[in-house]
């Protein structure tokens, strides 16, 4: 889907007025209704900030961006695995990888709360070994998709 049909759906929901919009953020009507429509080449529409921020991204290298957005709309994100270019895979040893993950996390966990409480400190390595987890999964779950654990032992090689 373009950016300019996210803004469009998202500004025909009832929780979204472009009007309101508009007011709240400082840029005029025609504005928020331009960034509801396809680009200058193929419509008359103006660079919206869906657009902006995907090329501030893409200059900065830095998903620290999306993380954040993610983190503000209640969520988080995952990075998708590169595509799995390769069909030869074992599914064995990426199972026992899924399963070294849970493990991690688990021994994050239990390590945290052996004294009954859990310091900033500790939760914030248990965030970090859980933001892990879910990246790898969502990579397990893609190479499941695709037939091909190369890619996992490949990612997992470059995070040692």
């Amino acid at each position: 889907m373009e950016s300019h049909e996210v803004l469009k759906e998202a500004f025909d929901s009832p929780n979204a007025s472009p009007k309101e919009i508009a007011s709240e953020i400082g840029v005029s009507l025609s504005l928020v209704y331009k960034w509801a429509q396809p680009p200058e080449g193929q419509g008359s529409g103006s660079r919206n900030p869906l657009d902006r921020v995907d090329e501030l991204v893409r200059l900065t290298h830095h998903f620290g961006i999306v993380e954040w957005l993610c983190q503000r709309a209640g969520g988080y994100f995952v990075k998708n695995p590169k595509g799995c270019p390769t069909k030869g895979y074992a599914v064995v040893p990426a199972t026992h990888k899924i399963v070294q993950q849970f493990a991690g996390l688990l021994d994050a966990v239990s390590r945290a709360a052996q004294d009954n409480q859990i310091s900033r400190e500790e939760s914030e390595e248990i965030r970090l070994v859980w933001d892990k987890l879910k990246s790898f999964c969502e990579g397990f779950v893609r190479c499941c998709e695709e037939g091909d654990f190369a890619t996992i032992q490949k990612e997992l090689d470059v995070r040692k």
